[in-house]
């Protein structure tokens, strides 16, 4: 918007005065390529878009939809190129105002497109997540077709942000918005983290269209007190009563036949109380229906030293835990705030493995190190050392990432400040999703290094021999299954290994195809041009 006169959204009726009813459809964008993600996000979706359309579609005179682009195969239309049709969409089912996640910076691309459209078709625009914090990216989302951004959590904020269009006003009294008016940004205060969960529905999945979903997100904890420099998820933890938890369980599994959830949020355990009383609650939910549960949670490595609170997971149905272990290497977690050594993770994991859940182990490869020197080490020492440390864990499965300088982070600015990360004009934001290079590494690592080094840890990870491993497995099943005492264990330990085989192929698929994909691209290229920019304009970066 370019003038003082905000856009009305609420037409009436010219023939009965009634108002008709508007559509709100949020829009999930679709990764800008293949990645590691890919697969995951065909059988799952985001929780954040889901909330703010189920806030939308209780608002009088409206109704919301959610499309997410990456999972996106039930009966939606799509271009040549396999994407959503969006131009179709519009004419089968016109929306009045469209919102985009902006969850993920590499997806900021797709977001701006999508924006550049809709606004052309005299849609209503808006954005919000992680992305569009920092004046920078709010400048560049509203030069995009991005009329409206809402900053920080949104379901207060949407509510409020209609209402006000509605009636022909500019939003300059809603807080937590961006917007242009007569060409100036103007941005209202932040609004505080929402603490009163009693005002918060139930996300209702049922909004989501053409989707197909096997993997159901439930969310519970919002921030995280652990500072980590690299993450945008901070603040002091709130939450809601752990019935909330169970109340969206049990709606998936009554309206969608759900059974395999993953509880999203970052501390899991962190409240011990509350997370003993949500365990009892889906133990006995689960023990009621006579239906078990498959739940995945993310959790620190030190819950591990509580039996009692593991031993209560299991019995509530958490199979898989995913922990980030970050890295092997001493300097790294220190850099990282991670107050912990590697043996003393490696002791932790165990205790996992030998409580009986999966570990899924996430890491992140090459972390630049704040002041003083870097860490010493050739590319194929750190190599090893994290293939002996994944071994040595007894990680079931392993997901390594590059360092990306997130909008909003300390290890952002501080790269920022050093003139390492390379111009978004040679590396755009398609490439911020972990599996590249975009900033000039410590040395002795260069860029191609930390990227290659990567592709060899995940290959010798995820493995052509694992095909052959799982006719082994089921070959062994009747001895190994039945020559122990104990029957349970003994399927434990068969299902543990042939589950981990299948999952390690289906890695070496997914990994196979990215490779693929990168040598059909021109990154390389680009990386030539963006390190020989940066290097023209700091001379005093290493090489």
């Amino acid at each position: 918007m370019n003038t003082t006169e905000a856009r009305n959204v609420s037409p009436t009726s010219a023939t009965s005065g009634l108002r008709r009813r508007r559509r709100f459809r949020v829009i999930i964008p679709a990764f800008p390529a293949f990645n590691i993600y890919s697969r995951v996000a065909r059988i799952t979706t985001a929780l954040g878009p889901l909330y703010i359309a189920t806030i939308v579609n209780k608002m009088d005179g409206w109704d919301a939809e959610v499309v997410d682009e990456n999972n996106y195969r039930h009966y939606g239309p799509v271009t040549e190129h396999g994407l959503p049709d969006h131009a179709a969409l519009q004419r089968i089912r016109p929306a009045d105002v469209v919102g985009f996640y902006g969850g993920l910076s590499s997806t900021a691309p797709r977001v701006y497109e999508l924006a550049n459209f809709y606004q052309s078709q005299g849609v209503t625009t808006m954005a919000g997540g992680q992305h569009f914090i920092g004046a920078e990216n709010i400048a560049e989302a509203l030069e995009n077709g991005v009329q409206y951004i809402v900053i920080g959590e949104g379901e207060i904020t949407i509510h409020e942000l209609l209402r006000t269009l509605e009636a022909g006003r500019e939003p300059t009294d809603v807080v937590g918005v961006a917007f242009l008016s007569a060409g100036r940004i103007v941005q209202t205060p932040p609004r505080e983290p929402l603490t009163d969960f009693d005002l918060l529905p139930v996300p209702d999945f049922s909004l989501i269209r053409y989707a197909k979903i096997r993997l159901f997100p439930v969310s519970w904890v919002r921030g995280c007190g652990m500072n980590c420099e690299f993450c945008t998820v901070k603040g002091r933890p709130r939450c809601p009563a752990p019935s909330y938890v169970l109340e969206q369980i049990m709606s998936l599994v009554e309206r969608h036949n759900a059974r395999h959830f993953f509880i999203v949020d970052d501390l899991f355990g962190q409240n011990r109380s509350a997370t003993l009383e949500l365990c009892a609650l889906l133990a006995d939910y689960q023990e009621t229906i006579k239906t078990r549960l498959d739940l995945t949670v993310q959790i620190r490595l030190d819950k591990a030293k509580d039996r009692e609170l593991l031993a209560a997971m299991r019995r509530a149905g958490v199979n898989t835990v995913a922990i980030g272990f970050e890295s092997p290497i001493t300097e790294e977690l220190a850099a990282m705030n991670k107050r912990i050594k590697p043996e003393e993770m490696i002791a932790l994991s165990r205790i996992y493995h030998e409580a009986g859940f999966l570990v899924h182990g996430m890491f992140i490869f090459g972390y630049p190190i704040p002041g003083g020197a870097p860490v010493n080490l050739t590319v194929e020492a750190r190599v090893r050392r994290f293939r002996k440390f994944i071994r040595a864990a007894r990680i079931d499965t392993v997901q390594l990432l590059l360092p990306v300088p997130l909008p909003g982070t300390e290890m952002t600015a501080r790269l920022a400040a050093q003139g390492r990360i390379y111009p978004r004009t040679e590396i755009g934001w398609e490439y911020y999703d972990g599996n590249f290079p975009v900033f000039e590494p410590d040395p002795p690592l260069s860029a191609e290094d930390m990227q290659t080094a990567a592709r060899k840890i995940m290959g010798r990870f995820y493995h052509i021999r694992h095909l052959f491993l799982i006719g082994l497995n089921i070959l062994l099943f009747p001895s190994l299954v039945f020559s122990l005492h104990n029957l349970r264990r003994g399927w434990h330990q068969w299902y543990r290994s042939w589950r981990n085989d299948l999952v390690r192929f289906g890695g070496w698929l997914i990994l196979r195809k990215w490779i693929s994909a990168f040598k059909k691209g021109s990154f390389n290229e680009k990386l030539m041009r963006a390190r020989t920019t940066l290097r023209n304009s700091r001379p005093s970066v290493p090489a």
